[in-house]
Formats: structure tokens, sequence, C-alpha cells
């Protein structure tokens, strides 16, 4: 069995998360497509990089991220850093003939990406982009239904991604507030991932129409280079600084199918954790996903009996997609961890058989299209043609 080497940049929760899915993925897909091999770890300051590489099991850790993507041992460079750097990374490692997993979103906007995707695509390596909340076993069985016709055309797509974890005011600037590094604020962060599952299950968006808002224009500055996720509070009189990203959009779609919809998302929505959710409506039946319940797939078909016709719960399990490698028993448990040991699998998968995993760099750029034409249409207050946004790019 091919063992492969990881070299993984960032050593915060999301790295957690990676170092999670590799440990895992070969006690829950056996055999398994590669051994994946924790070699080095990279952060920031020689301490933390330390221990990084104790928490997580890598063999190794360094501060400069140039020397890992150099280094012949590697296999795999695995990019879990704020996203104004994951460009630089990506297209030095594509160079290198690393194959390369970033997290998302892929870039600051579509031209950037597009610089990512044209570097990857020249090197000839695998690439992914980790949209993970779509290996939700529940996520891929809408897919299914929906390409087995079981509710028919689409007409609807309805996504939220509802989080209240910065509705604080005094919750701290992180990067995730600053423009020059995270590119947009909630859009980029939370609702690519609604953006990405619309796409997944109902197509390509040609349009948008947005609203985007700024709820709290300025928070304390941070201390310290360690994201908290609003779980640090500072005090009234910390230093505050300016935010110049969206906290909240709302945005009309259509879609090339001919269906139409909303998207929305918010990090200022009391009393919503990770309230990821989606609703599909077709000529014969409906869809219903919650993240927060995510065992859980409510459908509706229209052809049900008059007497018992109304949404109704499936709870996935070893029946449905990837049940084969997960958990022997309906609604035991998928979590967050799940997800992305999934994710890996299929990319490891894509690199042993030679073949095209998704969501790619390509998928990665299609969303920050959709992204860019959501600011220029909140900007200029008009809908706003996906297609012309390419125009402009290439």
């Amino acid at each position: 069995m091919k063992k492969l080497n990881i070299g993984m940049i960032g050593g915060g929760f999301m790295g957690k998360a990676h170092a999670l899915a590799y440990a895992g993925m070969p006690m829950f897909f056996w055999p398994s497509p590669v051994i994946p091999h924790r070699h080095t770890v990279v952060d920031v300051t020689e301490e933390l990089a330390k221990e990084a590489a104790a928490k997580y099991g890598f063999d190794h850790y360094a501060t400069d991220w140039r020397q890992v993507v150099n280094d012949p041992d590697i296999d795999i460079i695995d990019i879990v850093t704020p996203n104004n750097t994951h460009a630089e990374i990506a297209i030095a490692a594509a160079k290198a003939g690393k194959h390369v997993i970033s997290e998302k979103p892929l870039a600051l906007g579509a031209e950037e990406a597009k610089t990512m995707l044209d570097a990857v695509t020249a090197a000839g390596v695998k690439h992914m982009v980790a949209f993970n909340y779509r290996r939700t076993p529940a996520v891929a069985l809408a897919k299914k239904y929906l390409e087995e016709g079981k509710i028919g055309k689409v007409l609807n797509f309805r996504g939220t991604y509802l989080q209240d974890w910065s509705a604080d005011p005094n919750s701290p600037l992180s990067w995730r507030f600053q423009k020059k590094i995270a590119g947009s604020g909630a859009l980029g962060d939370i609702g690519t991932h609604v953006v990405d599952i619309a796409r997944y299950l109902v197509g390509e968006i040609t349009d948008v129409n947005a609203v985007t808002k700024t709820w709290i224009p300025e928070r304390p500055v941070q201390t310290g280079g360690v994201d908290k996720l609003g779980t640090v509070k500072s005090a009234s009189d910390v230093p505050k600084a300016a935010v110049d990203v969206d906290d909240e959009f709302v945005s009309l779609l259509k879609f090339e199918g001919g269906a139409v919809g909303s998207i929305e998302a918010t990090r200022n929505a009391w009393g919503r954790n990770n309230f990821l959710t989606f609703e599909i409506h077709g000529e014969k039946g409906s869809l219903y996903f919650n993240y927060e319940r995510r065992d859980e797939l409510q459908v509706c078909f229209a052809d049900d009996p008059g007497d018992s016709k109304g949404f109704r719960t499936v709870y996935t399990g070893p029946a449905h997609p990837y049940g084969e490698g997960l958990w022997p028993i309906p609604a035991l448990g998928i979590g967050y961890g799940e997800t992305k040991i999934i994710e890996t699998y299929d990319f490891f998968k894509s690199i042993v058989e030679n073949t095209e995993v998704s969501p790619n760099f390509n998928d990665g750029y299609r969303v920050e299209l959709v992204a860019d034409a959501i600011l220029e249409s909140a900007e200029k207050g008009v809908w706003v043609n996906i297609e012309k946004t390419v125009a402009n790019i290439t």
C-alpha cells in the first residue's frame, strides 16, 4: 500500500481537523487507497510549530513553508492558512510537482483563484479545495436523489449559513474581519460553502442580485495570533480598529438549468451555531437539510399517498453514500471530523487512480466568480452576470 508524505502548512484549528482526517481515514476506509504519513507541519514560530507537531502527530516541524514545498520527500501540500497566503503556497507547490489541497475559500477573489488553477493545470498535479460539507452523507444522498430524478426538475434552491460567534461587538478583530487577509467577510468565510453546495446540487449559477451589510464597523484589536472564533471577548477599553468586510449578505440567484433561488450568510445571528441549511423544491418533491442535524435528510415526494404526504426523515447510515466506511447503524452520529475523513479519502483515491476529484481548483475558481459577482451586485445595486465576470478575467 502506497505511502504519501503530507506537508501541512498551518497548525491551528483547521490543521487539527486535517491531521485527524489523515490519522482516521485508513481506519474508516480499509483497504485504504494510501497510507497518509504526517511528515512535516509548518507554523509561524518554532514554538508553535513544535507544539503542532506534538499535538497532531507529525514527525517534523518547520517555520518556513518554502522549505517544505521544496522537500523531495513531500508528496502533498496541505494549505490550512489564512486566505491571503493560499495562492503563493499553492502555486509554489504545483511548480514543485506536489499535489495540493487547500482550505476554502480558494483565494481572495476570482482573478487570484484563476492563477492557482492555471498553475496546478500546467503542472498536472491533483488539486482539491476543502468544501467538506458536501461530503456529509445526507448531502451526498440529496445529490443521489436529484440525479435519479426523484424530485423531478429543480425549481428553487434556498441556502443559508447562519452563525453567531461574531455577533458580540467585543469579539476581537481577527484576520477574518480584514479585507487584505480574508478578501471578504461572511461571504468568503461561510457563504462560499453555500455557493459550493448550490453548484454541487443544482448546477452553475448564472446571475446574482445581492445586498451586503457590515453591522459592527469596528472591533477590539486582537492580541496574539491565535484565532479564537469569538470564544474570547475583549474588555471595553481595548483599542479598536475598523472592520472592512461584510458581516452578512443576501443574494437572489438564477441557475443555468432555469431554477431560481437565494442564499444568505451571517455571523451575527444570535442562537445559530452552525446553521448550514438548504431546501430544494422540484416538480415532483422537495428536500431539506440542516447541518446541525447532519444525520438527517428531510424528503417529500409528490407521488406519496395523500394520507401520508409530507416531509419525512431519512437517517443516513450504511445504505447511503460513504456508509460502507462509517458507522454500522443509521443515525449513530456523523461529525465534522468524518466529513474531513471522507474528503481526504476522495482526494487520495484521485491521486492513486489518476482521476479528477471535486471540488477542485476549478470549482474553487467558479465559487470565487460567484462571490465576486455578489460583491459587485451589492455595490452597484444591479443583477450581475457571472460570465461577464469571467470575460473580465480571461
